[in-house]
């Protein structure tokens, strides 16, 4: 896993935007031809909002909403809602841990679209909130595509949630993802049918939801569970279990013990010696 980067200097600001500076001063010194971009994106700014409230105006703003129509009502939420800015610094610090292709906070906060589009669902949820929900539905369709993500406003996220890759992942209306949850390209966290309501999975703490991996319906997965990619869950998963399968069944109980921080993507042995499986 990458080496931890951060470099605290300063006891009133946070260690996550000191870090990201540092590493903005020494990119843009190392590849003076982005110099101008790090400069505009995080060297310019002063905390870790008003970078962010920049890099989601240009990314998300086009003819129809100029970015800095788009900067202001980010601006609006994070200034009304301090908690979306500390969501943000747990989610870049989730990438930074989780990842070990991920060398500091710079490539998430510049590149990586799984991260940049949990930030605007974070936006366009307290627009959802505030009742400005036609501009929320708005945010989500840029979301989708610009970033190939789609996670409807009304979804409730919690923070320190790493989405890797992001591509291809869907969210429902009352879908509720925990802290620390770790997500694959291709996840479906959706609905069985066309009924309104409370229809989409409830997602505990620590839970890692593998590549393509589909939960549907109105059904928990428990704290630090495991879906193994590619699975079709559509049953209650208990705590701290594996699921795989199509429809998936519980393969071990208990899992590793917290399978969101160290990406393991692996079954119990005894999944693999089962039946005639070779390789």
């Amino acid at each position: 896993m990458a080496k931890h980067l951060e470099v605290v200097t300063s006891e009133t600001e946070t260690p996550v935007w000191i870090a990201l500076r540092n590493q903005a001063e020494h990119a843009a010194k190392a590849e003076p031809a982005l110099a101008s971009l790090l400069n505009a994106v995080i060297l310019s700014h002063d905390n870790l909002a008003d970078a962010l409230t920049f890099q989601l105006a240009r990314k998300l703003g086009d003819q129809e909403m100029r970015a800095m129509t788009a900067r202001e009502f980010a601006a609006d939420a994070f200034k009304s809602d301090p908690s979306i800015v500390e969501a943000a610094e747990a989610d870049l610090k989730a990438v930074f841990e989780r990842d070990p292709a991920c060398k500091g906070y710079v490539q998430p906060f510049l590149f990586f679209k799984g991260f940049l589009a949990l930030q605007t669902h974070r936006v366009s949820h307290w627009l959802w909130n505030e009742g400005r929900e036609t501009l929320a539905f708005y945010l989500q369709s840029r979301a989708s595509e610009v970033f190939q993500v789609d996670v409807n406003p009304a979804a409730r996220i919690g923070k320190g949630v790493f989405i890797d890759h992001g591509t291809g992942i869907v969210i429902g209306e009352t879908a509720v993802v925990g802290d620390d949850v770790s997500m694959l390209h291709g996840v479906t966290l959706g609905g069985t049918g066309a009924e309104r309501g409370d229809r989409h999975p409830k997602i505990g703490k620590g839970v890692l939801l593998g590549a393509g991996a589909k939960v549907l319906g109105n059904i928990t997965v428990g704290d630090y569970a495991k879906i193994a990619s590619g699975s079709v869950v559509l049953r209650p998963v208990p705590a701290h279990c594996t699921a795989a399968g199509v429809p998936a069944r519980l393969v071990n109980c208990p899992t590793c013990e917290e399978p969101a921080r160290t990406m393991d993507h692996t079954l119990a042995e005894a999944v693999y010696s089962h039946g005639d499986y070779d390789i």
